[in-house]
């Protein structure tokens, strides 16, 4: 019984959105193309379960460029009215179309001259009448027994916020960079936004020896850095090589005295590197194609000066995957 009133719920909310794919007409696009070339905001407001969809639908307008908030209308009537301007543009969500707290708002909206966009369920209710461009999201039924709870009306306002909101974002010209700079804190913004001079060591840090440095003395460099790897590099700190515990292994089966070797007799030549200004997205995809943990950064105006050193794990610990 309750697979059977899951399923059925599931299967009268995804036709109801299947439905709307008709009602997406000449309005949607005005919508869209009203959004786009606003010089303001874009005011969602709605109570109750609409309310909710609104705050939504504000979230996915202003993650995806287009600034947008959220005003409650009973606030709006006692004095949150004062952070709509002129050139800002109201979307209104109401299932019936006949809420009253919001009805009491269109008078004043049309002395601020606002244009109004109104989502609902009833072309023909008392808002629809009062809006400018009017987006039907009629649906045949509700999910609940009794007709009487929105579920899949509320289904269908909400997606048919994130048509509108994606339909915008297009238009925009909206890109994947533009997205990460709104979101710098997650994982997709790192991914575009962190840079490997952000969080490589540098400084005293870097292990580094030269090319005449004894191997013992490279071992204790390795080991007072923690990174498992030293870079051997000439007078003006240009890369020649580095040192890594399989050249160690190496190094054994070569010499018979393997501390007193010259660092520079047992390094691998010309490492793999990466420049300081790379993403660090970009670092992470050079280790795995290599099966490598760490890499040597160079300095933008050459590829050979060492500014630092990144390790797979700064990279994993910011929580680019």
């Amino acid at each position: 019984m309750i697979k059977e009133t899951a399923r059925r719920v599931l299967k009268i909310e995804a036709e109801a959105i299947f439905n709307l794919i008709d009602k997406v007409d000449e309005n949607f696009v005005l919508a869209v193309e009203l959004i786009t070339k606003c010089k303001g905001k874009i005011v969602l407001t709605g109570i109750g379960k609409s309310g909710l969809i609104s705050k939504k639908i504000a979230s996915t307008l202003a993650s995806t460029g287009t600034p947008a908030f959220f005003m409650h209308p009973a606030e709006g009537i006692h004095g949150d009215l004062g952070m709509l301007s002129q050139k800002d543009i109201v979307i209104i969500v109401s299932h019936s179309g006949e809420t009253e707290e919001i009805i009491q708002l269109i008078p004043i909206f049309k002395r601020m001259g606002l244009k109004k966009i109104v989502i609902t369920s009833n072309p023909e209710s008392t808002l629809a009448s009062g809006g400018d461009i009017i987006i039907n999201t009629r649906v045949k039924e509700e999910a609940c027994p009794w007709g009487l709870i929105p579920t899949s009306s509320s289904t269908a306002s909400l997606a048919m916020g994130d048509a509108l909101a994606i339909a915008i974002l297009e238009k925009k010209g909206f890109k994947e960079e533009d997205f990460a700079i709104l979101h710098p804190g997650g994982p997709l913004g790192k991914r575009l936004l962190l840079r490997v001079e952000d969080i490589m060591h540098k400084g005293k840090d870097i292990p580094l020896v030269s090319k005449n440095t004894l191997v013992k003395d490279a071992l204790l460099e390795m080991t007072s850095k923690r990174l498992g790897i030293t870079g051997v590099v000439d007078k003006n700190k240009k890369l020649l090589g580095l040192i890594t515990d399989g050249d160690l292994r190496r190094g054994l089966e070569k010499y018979d005295d393997l501390l007193n070797a010259k660092a520079s007799e047992i390094m691998t030549a010309n490492p793999k590197r990466i420049i300081q200004d790379a993403l660090a997205a970009q670092a992470l995809q050079l280790m795995e194609k290599y099966s490598i943990t760490s890499l040597f950064v160079c300095k933008k105006t050459s590829k050979n000066q060492v500014a630092g050193i990144i390790h797979m794990h700064d990279i994993l610990k910011e929580g680019i995957i």
